[in-house]
């Protein structure tokens, strides 16, 4: 079955428009939301362009002017086979960690973060390293919050609760380092930087402090690691892939009812896998009709007459500048093309006008105390997500307010 395009660039096209509407509504509608990006959802957070004339790769060509490597060989792990092609990538990866460190996160970002809010997102799934999610409040699994037992992120004593984890990083986090012998890792701090910009690696405290432990009771030194970057290179294992091989499995299993793909290319082979097997559970557990029809006809026998029904869940939306390839014919049912955070703040806005009480700030009395003979009330707030029109978006969850009246004064 092809893929349906729909180009945010013509609006004006009424089939256009009313499909669009049609998508936005499924997400409003849909309970059990996938998500997997790549980066093409940071492109707008003010991170350079790599390829710029004062991109990255121009900045570290001037350092190396004899070193020749393409963009790919950047991240690939045969990079450390060789000590210039490693300091090339150690240089690189400090201007990027720096570039990183003055984003912010996009609409796209807080829009995921919106669909869990909302308790719509089952994961958030991401090629990207620059670790955006987390500001928006998406736990990663390179947080140290996300993981029990050990000391290490990355050690084999260490395992992801999944419970916590709302974003998978499928390529590791660039704010975090790891020692290349003992897998003691940490926060990425400004020593380090410095040390990556000359192209050469920090040793490892953990390391260093057992051998000189072992040097003062007499003993031989034991071997000193270094620290690299935490992420995943091209045709290297992922430290935490067991972990993640069990959410990846534990989602399937929960069925989820729409998968959302932006900014990716779908070039990677690993993430290609991720995408098919969760896009088959989507159609697999959610027929739907063809996305050239966007409703069923079924009867209404009351009037004698045909009901129009809109079905809703068992959609794959994909939302990239460039089109998938044949070979996500019947994977992918819509490509939506533009800028993945234009998409979302349609969806947004045409959510909010289809189902208003979606964004009401709704409230319940659980309870009353008394306060010196003053009755406080308890009220438990049940949205998720309130937006105060002139004062930005704030996104809530499980939050509790003390609304306390003396007469006609509310005390918040």
């Amino acid at each position: 079955m092809p893929v349906t395009t729909l180009d945010m660039e013509n609006l004006a096209d009424q089939t256009t428009r009313r499909a669009l509407a049609g998508l936005s509504l499924s997400v409003a509608k849909c309970k059990k939301i996938v998500v997997v990006t790549g980066a093409g959802i940071s492109c707008s957070c003010g991170i350079p362009d790599f390829r710029s004339s004062d991109g990255l790769y121009n900045l570290v060509k001037e350092q190396y002017p004899d070193v020749v490597l393409k963009g790919r060989d950047l991240f690939d792990a045969s990079l450390f086979r060789d000590p210039t092609s490693t300091a090339v990538f150690y240089t690189f990866i400090a201007g990027l960690k720096e570039s990183i460190d003055g984003a912010t996160p996009s609409a796209t970002h807080r829009f995921i973060k919106t669909l869990d809010a909302k308790k719509k997102l089952v994961r958030s799934y991401t090629q990207n390293i620059d670790g955006l999610e987390e500001r928006v409040g998406l736990v990663g699994t390179s947080s140290p919050s996300s993981s029990q037992g050990g000391k290490n992120a990355f050690g084999g004593k260490r395992k992801l609760k999944a419970r916590e984890v709302k974003n998978v990083q499928l390529h590791g986090d660039i704010h975090r380092v790891r020692c290349t012998f003992c897998s003691m890792e940490m926060p990425c701090t400004q020593e380090h930087l410095a040390a990556f910009k000359t192209g050469t690696p920090p040793p490892c405290p953990e390391c260093t402090l057992r051998s000189e432990a072992r040097v003062a009771r007499s003993a031989r030194p034991l071997k000193v690691g270094t620290l690299r970057p935490a992420i995943v290179l091209y045709d290297e294992p992922h430290p935490l892939g067991d972990d993640i091989g069990s959410i990846q499995s534990m989602d399937l299993t929960r069925k989820p009812d729409m998968l959302i793909i932006m900014g990716t290319s779908l070039k990677v082979h690993g993430f290609k896998k991720l995408v098919k097997e969760f896009a088959k559970v989507v159609h697999d557990s959610h027929p739907s009709p063809s996305p050239s029809s966007s409703s069923t006809i079924t009867p209404a026998p009351e009037k004698g007459k045909q009901k129009q029904k809109q079905v809703h869940a068992g959609k794959v939306i994909f939302v990239n500048k460039t089109a998938p390839g044949s070979e996500w014919d019947g994977v992918i049912d819509y490509h939506v093309v533009g800028e993945t955070d234009r998409w979302v703040e349609k969806v947004i806005e045409d959510w909010k006008k289809a189902r208003p009480s979606d964004w009401e700030v709704q409230q319940t009395l659980d309870g009353i105390v008394d306060a010196g003979g003053s009755g406080v009330k308890v009220v438990k707030e049940i949205t998720n997500v309130i937006e105060v029109k002139g004062k930005g978006v704030f996104f809530v969850s499980n939050v509790f307010s003390l609304r306390a009246w003396m007469g006609f004064i509310s005390i918040f």
